[in-house]
């Protein structure tokens, strides 16, 4: 680096000479035609142009042999560096402050132009590292979210895939003793036509289990892709909610179902299964985390012209207020994340019916409930000016 400022330097120092020269052997050739004046205001613009593009000191260098080329050559008598009259030391005296102050002047802008550019290179540089290191933040934050995530999915299988399977293999285990017990002619392991019904009861329940955690995963998967395809169709609101009702019924039924519509309900052009899914699911959760004995509360209201809102409603414990958005997310339990509970189911429904509900291109959300006891789902589905979902 030093090597290369001082070769820099010297060329510098060569530059002045040479220009110096060359300006002056250009002034001399015409020199009937040119003042003292006139070659002192050319032999400053050399001056400048070294101390521009070569630094302070060429230009001081390129300055002391300005003023004695001025001298020597344009100031009588000629051809000496003797001065005759007073006033020509005047115009040598200020020729050699305007020349060195000029140099001084151009050298620092230059200076100032340079530590510029480089505080524009440092800040470029800072801002570059500030970008990567939030790119690492936001990786480090993303694999942070990922591990959080495959330790869900891992409580989820454990949880969700294990229990179903262990009930199934105790009682599968039953049945086959029971088998070996009626070869043997043991009557006291026997089991009775009651017992035998209950354990294929308890299988056909487990496997029914198994199989909706599968669809589940199936449906998030479809979701997250963006191939969710909807078949919609003219449909009831009053069959859907019906259709829903029914299949909860097994999930409801140590709870009150009030249902409520209004009575101008207009027809709605949705993929009528997946609806129905989504109000299953919210009666799932009502009923999940609502006291048995206690109501829910179905409603559905027509909002004008713009849209329909499905609404299911309990008297559970409410979510809290930081939690409502994430109880939309993957495996999130509201109760067992909370800390407020024993984990409770997949963690999947309320994701899968976010997922269904913005396809149909609507909006769903929880609230507290009219008087502040439980939680209440909104399902807001839009209406085309015809006053069609």
């Amino acid at each position: 680096m030093w090597k290369s400022l001082a070769r820099k330097r010297l060329l510098g120092y060569i530059v002045a000479v040479v220009v110096i020269a060359a300006a002056t052997s250009v002034l001399r050739v015409f020199g009937g035609h040119v003042n003292p004046t006139t070659a002192a205001l050319a032999l400053l613009l050399i001056v400048l142009f070294v101390a521009t593009a070569w630094g302070p000191k060429p230009a001081i260098l390129a300055s002391l042999l300005g003023v004695a080329s001025f001298n020597f050559f344009f100031l009588p008598p000629v051809g000496t560096f003797n001065i005759a009259e007073p006033e020509n030391w005047i115009a040598l005296v200020a020729f050699l402050i305007t020349a060195i102050t000029v140099g001084q002047l151009s050298a620092h802008a230059r200076r100032r132009a340079a530590e510029a550019d480089n505080a524009r290179q440092e800040i470029e540089r800072l801002y570059q590292e500030l970008q990567e290191s939030f790119e690492h933040a936001s990786q480090a934050k993303a694999v942070k979210q990922s591990e959080r995530l495959k330790s869900a999915l891992l409580d989820a299988v454990t949880h969700d895939l294990r229990t179903p399977l262990t009930s199934i293999k105790a009682s599968v285990t039953t049945l086959l003793d029971d088998q070996t017990a009626r070869g043997d002619n043991d009557a006291a392991t026997r089991l009775g036509a009651e017992g035998r019904q209950e354990m294929l009861e308890v299988i056909d329940e487990e496997a029914d289990r198994l199989d909706r955690f599968i669809e589940g995963l199936m449906e998030l998967a479809r979701i997250e892709a963006g191939e969710l395809h909807l078949r919609r169709h003219r449909a009831s609101l009053n069959e859907i909610l019906t259709a829903a009702l029914k299949r909860a019924e097994p999930r409801t039924r140590f709870h009150h179902i009030e249902l409520k519509l209004d009575g101008a309900l207009p027809s709605v052009n949705v993929d009528e299964p997946a609806l129905v899914e989504v109000i299953y699911v919210l009666l799932d959760n009502a009923a999940k985390y609502s006291p048995p004995g206690s109501p829910i509360f179905v409603f559905a209201t027509n909002d004008g012209d713009r849209e329909v809102r499905l609404i299911v409603e309990d008297r559970g414990p409410g979510i809290r207020p930081e939690l409502r958005e994430r109880v939309f997310t993957k495996f999130f339990r509201a109760m067992g994340d909370s800390g407020e509970g024993k984990p409770s189911g997949t963690g999947m429904g309320l994701a899968i019916a976010q997922g269904i509900v913005e396809a149909h291109g609507g909006r769903i959300w929880n609230e507290d409930s009219a008087d502040g006891h439980g939680t209440r789902f909104v399902v807001a589905l839009p209406l085309d000016p015809d006053g069609r979902a």
